[in-house]
């Protein structure tokens, strides 16, 4: 091997490595994180804006990527040919040259370098970056000419309009950080209760009618007064003649300090209600709760009657579960009695009975809760010890109280035990 050679062989070297760094930067761009970058370029990382500048421009970034790529590989492809001809003769040269350069691009040059800025791609783009922006500038022209193509295809094919990440995905995402470990469970469902808080309506946590506590307008002191110890409630609607005609809300404090101990009338410290339809979006319920200054938001109902309360305590619950204080009976709604067997409080969201129980909910049903979801299937007021099977479920009322039913016992047919969600 003469010294042409030897200066041969480090020319392939280097364009080897240059391989390695195109493709390599290739994968950190496409793999990094733009969360992570934005928030270290917001604490002051200089080197993070300005990849995260750069990966705004991906189709110009890819073009000067792709192509210094293939300049890189064709090059190396040429020399080794002529140096193996060279060594090994017309006939045997270009084939092994051609192995020989595959196993080693393969290797060095794809495989290692993108593995290993799969690992840390951030690190790796900042690293590449001003190299990067030295060449998007001398490869300006060809960025431009393929700008122009990607325009032209554009036209030609429609690109399409759904969003670049849905909800689904979005909530795919979180569960897979969960289980990567990156959050733990408590932020997992916190995260997932706010994604899905978009859709929810004052229809899906309502208080019904049935359950409102309310006082009459022309109460006494004392009967209002043994209404807020019974209930524990800070806040009772008023209402006229009938629970229809809600007419405000009062707040314990002022009962106390104006009707109760001063003696003024309850009329005074009545604070007009909000009312809302049953469909309005919960995301909407809060800035209107928050504009008003208002805890509570009554529900009417196509006649104008009441159909139920929403509160703010209730609209919170969403976003970070069950809130209990020193008033409150903890329920717990869905009780596992034994390997199949559980008992189930009827008040429960219906949607959270068929994730537990994992059931595809019929789109024909627009029952909200487990005990509207028990009259659909029995076509009827439930009685005690009525028993039906739905859904692969086995299912017996327990409690009811007049035409309501509090309370069913749930066995998990066979057929459905393999698709039961844990409940622990």
């Amino acid at each position: 091997m003469d010294s042409s050679d030897s200066i041969i062989l480090l020319v392939m070297i280097a364009l080897v490595v240059m391989s390695a760094y195109f493709s390599a930067t290739e994968t950190a761009f496409s793999s990094l994180n733009r969360i992570r970058m934005k928030n270290m370029a917001e604490n002051g990382n200089k080197r993070a804006a300005a990849t995260l500048k750069m990966a705004d421009q991906f189709d110009r970034l890819l073009s000067t990527i792709l192509v210094g790529n293939n300049i890189v590989n064709i090059a190396l492809t040429s020399i080794a040919t002529v140096l193996f001809i060279k060594w090994l003769g017309d006939v045997s040269g270009p084939t092994v040259a051609t192995v020989v350069i595959t196993v080693v691009v393969l290797i060095f040059g794809e495989i290692s370098p993108k593995s290993l800025a799969k690992e840390n791609p951030e690190k790796f783009a900042m690293f590449s970056a001003p190299i990067m922006r030295v060449l998007m500038w001398i490869l300006t022209p060809i960025n431009l000419l393929f700008s122009l193509w990607k325009k032209l295809l554009s036209k030609l094919i429609r690109a399409d309009d759904t969003p670049s990440i849905t909800e689904e995905e979005l909530l795919t995402i979180v569960e897979e950080a969960k289980e990567d470990g990156g959050i733990n469970e408590e932020e997992s469902e916190l995260i997932r209760s706010a994604i899905e808080f978009h859709d929810l309506e004052a229809v899906d946590i309502f208080t019904p009618r049935v359950d409102i506590e309310a006082v009459q307008k022309e109460t006494d002191k004392d009967t209002v007064a043994a209404k807020f110890s019974k209930t524990g409630f800070s806040r009772l609607p008023v209402y006229d003649e009938t629970i229809d005609d809600i007419v405000g809300i009062i707040h314990l404090k002022d009962f106390y300090v104006q009707v109760y101990h001063q003696g003024q009338p309850l009329e005074s410290i009545i604070k007009p209600a909000v009312f809302i339809t049953r469909t309005m979006k919960l995301k909407d319920l809060l800035r209107l709760l928050q504009k008003e200054k208002a805890h509570m938001a009554v529900i009417a109902d196509e006649y104008g009657g009441t159909e139920g309360i929403v509160t703010m305590e209730d609209i919170l619950e969403e976003l970070v579960g069950e809130i209990w204080d020193e008033h409150d009976e903890v329920v717990e709604e869905f009780e596992k009695l034994a390997d199949n067997t559980y008992r189930i409080v009827c008040s429960a969201n219906l949607e959270d009975m068929f994730e537990l129980f994992a059931i595809k909910r019929r789109e024909e049903s627009d029952m909200t809760t487990v005990s509207g979801w028990v009259m659909e299937c029995l076509g009827r007021i439930p009685e005690e010890g009525d028993t039906f099977e739905s859904d692969g479920l086995a299912v017996t009322v327990t409690k009811t109280d007049a035409r309501r039913v509090l309370e069913i016992e749930v066995i998990v047919l066979e057929k459905s035990t393999d698709d039961i969600k844990g409940n622990e």
